[in-house]
């Protein structure tokens, strides 16, 4: 049988690249694509507001994809006198390769609260902190360190654009291809994919897949919306999807 990747590029483009290498039938086609976001500009203005000891996050990749080059075509890096924190090993991988500094992260889930659990996040009132992000998603990171005593700003360094398809077509294309996996990694992504495919076919078909989700959180959000076969990957990186999916 057959499996839809939704994840973006490029990550999207690896996972599948790598199904097939192991012989499996495995399909990309992207949710969402993403741009520059309108925060770039005040990055580096931000980063110099920090104090010693204060915090920056990295909520995804994309956030250091972006980031990172705009701090270098402004000629400045990353301060050495701050403590950085990702959302999960891939982010925290990345952005030490981007700054040359330690990054901190949690251990799988890749989830605000799993990161929420680090004992260096404890006792931090009166500290300020930068959360590089996208467009939307989640407070609870920015609501859980303000209750803590800290000074939070956001910076969005990117945006996410759904991408459109005509769902009647889609859908008739995947069954014929023969999909009975989904790979999904975001809830914005699955109620995508769930408003995308005809009524008809949503209780036909898609709700039938066996779905593969990144979080708890997900998988309560994909029962919500009626598929019952769901497994939980022990992260978002593609290592983790492709045990999940053996």
């Amino acid at each position: 049988m057959s499996i839809l990747v939704t994840r973006p590029s490029p990550a999207g483009e690896a996972l599948v690249s790598r199904l097939r290498t192991l012989g499996r039938a495995a399909y990309h086609v992207p949710l969402i694509d993403f741009t520059p976001g309108s925060g770039l500009t005040t990055l580096p203005t931000q980063l110099q507001r920090l104090a010693s000891g204060d915090l920056v996050f990295a909520l995804s990749q994309h956030a250091v994809r972006y980031a990172h080059p705009y701090l270098q075509r402004n000629g400045m890096t990353w301060p050495r006198e701050l403590s950085y924190f990702a959302i999960g090993r891939p982010t925290a991988l990345r952005l030490h390769t981007a700054s040359g500094l330690p990054v901190g992260y949690p251990r799988p889930p890749e989830t605000s609260e799993s990161l929420l659990l680090l004992p260096e996040l404890r006792d931090i009132a009166g500290k300020r902190a930068l959360i590089l992000r996208g467009n939307g998603g989640r407070e609870l990171l920015a609501e859980t360190l303000t209750q803590r005593g800290v000074n939070v700003t956001l910076c969005e360094c990117y945006q996410r654009c759904a991408i459109h398809y005509n769902g009647a077509e889609q859908s008739a294309h995947w069954q014929r291809q023969g999909i009975s996996t989904l790979v999904v990694t975001s809830g914005e992504m699955l109620q995508q994919l769930y408003d995308l495919v005809p009524d008809y076919d949503r209780i036909m078909w898609l709700l039938h897949c066996r779905l593969i989700v990144v979080s708890e959180r997900l998988a309560t959000l994909a029962q919500a919306l009626g598929w019952k076969d769901i497994q939980v990957a022990e992260s978002a990186d593609n290592d983790a999807l492709i045990r999940a999916l053996q």
